[in-house]
């Protein structure tokens, strides 16, 4: 369904803001609001009205209400000073006051559109081979698309917070997104020793037998890339797509640089006497590498999930044994179509690891987004262009299924 205002239609059903013709980059936290004021625009809509639609009732500052608002109207060429399309109401609240047009729709369609940031995931569980209970979750409809597990994951935080929600809410617009917290961490159970990459292999076949799905596209983030990889590998006939963003093929302590494996053993021990604290000092360290052109609210949130999410014992574990990963001899069979994507400035995981992944795997499209930060946050650049590109992936045809392996 379209709706169009001006030189402008949105597109809900595909999530695009058009000028004319042409699409107009718009983060996903934005669009929800400009699809909110745009459905409801026959009411002044208050600003907890506004919270609980785009931020499912979650407390954000004024300062935050107010530069989205502010990014809605630029989206559309409007402004503050001019207000000719979204009008604040003083004490009130906001209006959508442009003319609107939905071909070929009444107002009990427009009532059913609901904002991504509605959807609501169902968690459920399943056992690895080892008897380890691991937490997955499914929301949205459509193609099925999951996540492979990354560093620290928390089903119910993640959804949460400010670091990841744009991220599923936009996956999950356009298809079943599912996701996982791998062992060690989340909701998945704690009290595991064994933390080796087959381990971790094991639980992402776990979660996709679980979750029922025979064709899926699959999403690996930073060490999700190697799991990913692995694999695509061992069942090329179950996927359409892989995706690959901010990833390795050799962990940190085989990329060749002697210093890391001391560098590796002095986090562990501070690992296992300062992570739990409530002082948020040591994992800042973590926070300020993976992000560090986040606001204070974005670093508080991720501090927080980290120390929420594992123990200090399973938190260097967790390191240890990322660290170690090694696919390098594993791209060259990879057989699905891939999109490999890094940034440039990405201070986790250097961008010629990137550049190696995309180069290793036969015919794979490679993506140079520009940034810092190792997560991408809402705000950036990259996180636009990062969309554009995944959504023009996931929607070409997929290649038939390769004949399954003895």
């Amino acid at each position: 369904m379209q709706l169009r205002f001006g030189d402008y239609s949105l597109d809900a059903a595909r999530r695009e803001l058009k000028h004319r013709d042409a699409l107009v980059a718009v983060e996903p936290q934005v669009f929800d609001l400009l699809l909110y004021l745009v459905h409801n625009r026959d009411r002044v809509v208050s600003k907890d009205d506004v919270l609980e639609a785009v931020w499912s009732g979650r407390i954000v500052s004024e300062s935050t209400l107010t530069s989205r608002i502010n990014a809605a109207r630029r989206a559309i060429g409007d402004s503050g000073a001019q207000q000719d399309m979204i009008r604040t109401v003083a004490r009130k609240g906001f209006r959508f006051v442009a003319p609107v047009s939905e071909p070929g729709q009444g107002i009990a369609a427009r009532k059913q559109v609901r904002p991504a940031t509605a959807l609501r995931q169902e968690i459920q569980f399943c056992r690895a081979g080892d008897g380890t209970r691991i937490a997955y979750a499914s929301v949205g409809d459509g193609p099925p698309l999951v996540k492979a597990a990354n560093w620290l994951n928390h089903l119910e935080y993640d959804w949460e917070s400010p670091i990841w929600k744009h991220f599923f809410t936009a996956m999950a617009a356009d298809h079943r997104l599912i996701r996982y917290d791998a062992r060690g961490n989340g909701l998945s159970d704690w009290d595991v020793r064994d933390f080796s990459f087959e381990a971790f292999v094991d639980d992402l076949e776990c979660v996709i037998e679980a979750s029922g799905v025979e064709r899926l596209a699959l999403l690996g983030i930073s060490q999700g890339c190697a799991v990913s990889i692995a694999y695509a590998v061992r069942h090329p006939e179950r996927l359409t797509h892989l995706v690959l963003y901010g990833g390795y093929a050799r962990g940190w302590c085989r990329q060749g640089s002697p210093e890391f494996d001391s560098q590796i053993a002095a986090l562990e021990t501070l690992m296992r006497q300062g992570w739990g604290r409530k002082n948020p000092a040591f994992r800042q360290l973590f926070t300020t590498a993976f992000m560090p052109d986040a606001t204070a609210e974005q670093m508080q949130w991720f501090n927080e999930l980290q120390r929420r999410t594992a123990s200090p014992d399973n938190a260097a574990n967790l390191l240890r044994s990322v660290t170690a990963f090694d696919v390098d001899d594993l791209l060259a069979r990879v057989k699905v179509p891939t999109l490999v994507l890094h940034c440039r400035g990405d201070s986790v995981q250097p961008f010629d690891e990137g550049r190696r992944l995309a180069a290793g795997i036969p015919g794979a499209r490679f993506v140079a987004l520009e940034g810092r930060n190792h997560l991408m946050l809402e705000d950036e650049p990259a996180w636009a262009r990062f969309l554009d590109e995944v959504r023009a992936f996931l929607r070409t045809a997929e290649s038939p299924a390769p004949a399954a392996r003895d």
